[in-house]
């Protein structure tokens, strides 16, 4: 323990912040047909499905993401047909996600989901939609602004697609939207079509919640899809309507081509700047630095002290350590010289 301190300055702290990027590259293949299946997982309450990278019995599995849909009460969909399979279910599918993510208008109602973002001019509404959460193993703090991209097959088989279609947040990190009670997030758009359709380059198919990290895509993206669930016929309408959520995230599932995008970990650092001036220091405190009284490394009484500085310690306002922290090697230190060390603490 010491029996030296030295108080720091408010110029010796500083505080600064990193941010550590990964890939994420999640191909058709593991999500449909890599392991038959055996990495995808339904559960009894049938309300969204996961998926993994490997067969989820084992423990080599990592949760991926997890797909389900919902529309909203304000839907053409949500009338009580007795044909609307799980109708009760998807709306309520919709109502949490939307409150958690969209929030609560000045009436106190659940908002829908704005296409462009812009909440207070109205405008077109998401109100059939597919979402992917994405597990936090993956996306850690966020996904990084302007990373994302996804891609379907429109025409053709996921093995032989004909046709795709490619979603991304372009230009996301200069224009994303703050309007969430989730955090940020931004518009997903067409960003490459290869066939023409009702989509074109450039329209607002959805919207990516970077901190919550899920991806909400609008169902008339899949308006167009041949085959989506069951049968070659049954378009998104028939497919929200007439097959179970576990039907849906089959359909989107088995559409999904490629998929990737760059996490974010946000490192917090406390930079200490410890400066030991040319009197302060020369000295120490072990026992065997004096022999008889006196100071063993000098080999006569003309001699500057001299220390060796090893250990940087951080202690409290009561002198209670807090930190410690390690040279890789012992610094001389006597009269003649002055020296700084940056001790970094992350967090």
């Amino acid at each position: 323990m010491a029996t030296t301190f030295k108080n720091l300055l408010n110029e010796d702290v500083i505080s600064n912040k990193t941010l550590l990027h990964e890939s994420i590259p999640i191909t058709g293949s593991i999500v449909s047909g890599t392991y038959t299946e055996n990495n995808i997982k339904n559960y009894s309450h049938g309300l969204f499905q996961s998926v993994y990278d490997y067969p989820y019995l084992s423990s080599s599995a990592n949760h991926i993401f997890d797909v389900t849909c919902g529309y909203s009460n304000n839907s053409g969909l949500s009338g009580t047909s007795t044909g609307h399979i799980q109708n009760k279910e998807k709306i309520n599918i919709y109502n949490e996600m939307a409150q958690v993510l969209a929030g609560y208008d000045i009436t106190g109602s659940i908002q829908e989901f704005d296409a462009d973002g812009d909440i207070a001019a109205g405008g077109a509404k998401i109100k059939e939609a597919y979402f992917i959460n994405f597990s936090r193993l993956l996306t850690k703090d966020e996904i990084k602004k302007g990373s994302f991209t996804i891609g379907f097959v429109t025409g053709g088989t996921q093995a032989a697609p004909g046709h795709t279609l490619t979603i991304a947040d372009t230009n996301a990190e200069n224009t994303y939207k703050v309007n969430s009670p989730a955090g940020e997030y931004g518009l997903l758009k067409v960003s490459a079509e290869e066939v023409d359709g009702p989509l074109a380059v450039g329209d607002n198919v959805g919207l990516l919640y970077y901190q919550a990290g899920i991806a909400v895509l609008t169902a008339s993206v899949f308006i167009n899809f041949g085959g989506l669930v069951t049968t070659a016929t049954q378009n998104v309408t028939g497919t929200l309507t007439g097959s179970a959520i576990s039907g849906n995230a089959d359909g989107i599932r088995t559409r999904l081509q490629n998929l990737s995008f760059n996490n974010t970990t946000e490192l917090n650092s406390t930079i200490y700047f410890c400066r030991a001036n040319h009197n302060e220091f020369n000295y120490s405190t072990n026992p065997t630095y004096l022999s008889s009284s006196k100071i063993v490394v000098k080999q006569n009484t003309q001699d500057n002290p001299v220390s060796y500085v090893t250990t940087v310690g951080l202690y409290s306002a009561d002198n209670e350590l807090l930190a410690v922290s390690k040279l890789s090697e012992p610094i001389k230190k006597d009269p003649t010289t002055e020296l700084t060390f940056r001790v970094r603490l992350d967090y």
